[in-house]
């Protein structure tokens, strides 16, 4: 266990993620999950969670809730996750809860992930990297998730700016929902998901010298924690990505910290382990927060 993680602070977050200049998003990520464990906890304010903690479904209940679990995890976790979709669906309201739930996080030195999964081409992917990487949007986060099936090149203004803030993204590749199939795994040993994974390594080489001592690129990818032997199948090879593999599933999707080893193999040390519903189920109070993100983290580092 990292020697801050078994002590239960973590003093270094502020002078890592805010000390001068901003540095790569790789590098800090590396930092924060060499500090405190490889784990990233989901802020998903769904109706029957916001109802479960004796909250409305509405734009208190969605602060409320948001504010909570910053507060409860910063401390713990990498980074946390905010799911765009539950906040928009409050409309500009809720949007304006999600800038102060991001706010809340750079404020506690834990690294944030807008789970935006934005993707278009020419001036509207330029907007949507405006909107969440920019330095001074009052959306940007240190990371975004992208969606690449306009094509990896698409996203050009998102990986470029990404590059020039310090920030990172993490690109769709193979995500464990039945349908995903039929996109990512066309094209057998030349499926899509591999080119995605080739292109995001492409990405990395490019920044390599700014990759630091931890050597993880700021272009990462988002791999399910479920997806069994599909990276054999496909023969993927995300070690060669030199990036953060973010894998959602872990928990309450049926994904544990064996699985991860053994479906990530050489890759692991890369991969953030993404928590939602199993450690949000322990709220509503801090205590009861604290102790499902601490057990959760513990179980990751011990395999």
């Amino acid at each position: 266990m990292p020697e801050s993680a078994a002590a239960g602070q973590r003093p270094l977050a502020r002078a890592v993620l805010s000390s001068g200049p901003r540095q790569p998003f790789g590098s800090h990520l590396a930092a924060a999950m060499a500090a405190r464990g490889p784990l990233c906890v989901g802020i998903d304010p769904h109706p029957g969670l916001l109802a479960d903690w004796g909250l409305n479904d509405d734009v208190a209940g969605l602060e409320r809730f948001s504010l909570t679990v910053v507060e409860a995890v910063a401390t713990l976790a990498a980074a946390v996750k905010p799911q765009v979709a539950l906040y928009e669906r409050h409309g500009s309201a809720g949007m304006a809860v999600l800038e102060r739930t991001l706010a809340a996080a750079s404020d506690a030195g834990v690294l944030s992930i807008a789970d935006a999964k934005r993707g278009d081409i020419g001036s509207t992917m330029a907007a949507y990297a405006d909107a969440w990487l920019r330095d001074g949007s009052s959306l940007a986060a240190d990371s975004v998730t992208l969606s690449p099936y306009l094509g990896f090149e698409s996203l050009r203004p998102a990986l470029d700016l990404a590059a020039e803030s310090g920030r990172g993204v993490f690109v769709l590749a193979l995500t464990s929902n039945p349908e995903g199939k039929s996109v990512q795994h066309v094209g057998g040993s030349e499926s899509v998901a591999r080119r995605i994974a080739e292109a995001a390594a492409e990405e990395n080489r490019r920044y390599a010298g700014a990759m630091g001592p931890a050597g993880l690129g700021s272009v990462g990818l988002v791999v399910g924690a479920t997806i069994g032997a599909a990276l054999v199948e496909l023969g993927l090879d995300l070690d060669a990505v030199h990036g953060p593999i973010l894998a959602p599933g872990l928990g309450a999707q049926g994904a544990t910290p064996a699985d991860l080893r053994s479906t990530f193999g050489a890759a692991y040390p890369a991969v953030l382990a993404t928590s939602s519903r199993g450690i949000l189920a322990a709220g509503p109070t801090i205590a009861g927060l604290r102790s499902a993100t601490e057990a959760t983290r513990d179980g990751l580092l011990k395999g």
